[in-house]
């Protein structure tokens, strides 16, 4: 139990920082483009996990055999690539989209991953409780209230950012798989340097980054890359190690919440009645699945 609420706490902590790391990423665009923002900020955010994982090797003896260290070494690199090709291919989509679509409709696409989740685990054989159901359900409506703005309208931008949230799910599978089996920090280091090196080769086919460019948007990459890779990301790796995947995504949906609230809060945004209720109906979705036993 106490496991499973540290869990689900850091799994909170990780929607607050990514929902309010979107001002962050809007603000990237104006100075860097989307690969070059997304090749920097995966490998700062990288770099930031290093100290952590020096100090936690060297902080007591490490009593493992060659053979254990072997086989733990071979699931730390499939995790790595794993996560970081899953985590590659949505960044990427969700980042570039981000120069064409309005950002409710854009929030609103990426997490439809919580329909896909619960989709791909039925098709690995998992059953789906009442609750769980009702949940997603509840959230579905809640993201539409809260995101979608209809005036807008649909363009093919709109089917990359499904595609994007779709593998924001697989990446959420794919962590939960390994949670358990690698250490969380070296593995989240590991995959935002796949991410980095990926999005490197995009950087220098299609864009001309530069280092002025690239230091006048230090403040949006420093959170991008320290904060939502480096701690947010290392959070939700920890996170899903005590929570079920179902009920990971409905909490990490959350950060649509935290996205709207930091706008109020920091951009001087207000909401209207449907954005409140939106926000109702997510938060009632994680209650109601976490009233059951889902260990």
């Amino acid at each position: 139990m106490k496991n499973r609420i540290l869990g689900n706490i850091a799994l909170f902590l990780t929607a607050m920082i990514w929902g309010l790391s979107f001002v962050a990423q809007r603000a990237g665009m104006e100075f860097i483009g989307p690969f070059t923002f997304n090749m920097v900020r995966s490998f700062l955010g990288a770099l930031s996990l290093l100290p952590l994982i020096f100090w936690v090797k060297y902080s007591k003896p490490d009593t493992r055999t060659k053979r254990r260290k072997r086989f733990q070494h071979i699931n730390l690199a499939r995790a790595g690539i794993g996560c970081g090709i899953a985590l590659f291919i949505a960044m990427t989509i969700q980042q570039y989209c981000m120069l064409y679509a309005t950002a409710g409709k854009a929030g609103f696409i990426t997490a439809l991953y919580i329909i896909f989740v619960p989709i791909i685990s039925i098709l690995q054989g998992e059953k789906l409780q009442k609750n769980i159901v009702i949940s997603v359900i509840l959230a579905t409506v809640g993201l539409y209230l809260l995101c979608y703005k209809t005036e807008s309208g649909f363009s093919i931008y709109d089917l990359f950012l499904l595609v994007g949230a779709f593998f924001y799910g697989v990446h959420i599978l794919v962590v939960n798989y390994y949670s358990e089996r690698v250490n969380p920090i070296k593995a989240c280091a590991l995959q935002f340097f796949v991410v980095g090196v990926l999005s490197a080769f995009l950087t220098f086919i299609f864009e001309t980054p530069s280092i002025s460019s690239i230091i006048a948007c230090k403040v949006p990459i420093f959170y991008a890359g320290v904060l939502t890779c480096g701690v947010a990301y290392t959070l939700q790796i920890y996170g899903q190690k005590y929570t079920k995947p179902i009920i990971a995504t409905l909490i990490l949906c959350l950060e649509s919440v935290f996205a709207v609230i930091g706008g109020v809060l920091i951009l001087g945004e207000s909401l209207i009645p449907k954005e409140i209720f939106g926000c109702i109906f997510m938060i009632t979705a994680v209650i109601l699945a976490n009233l059951k036993n889902n260990n």
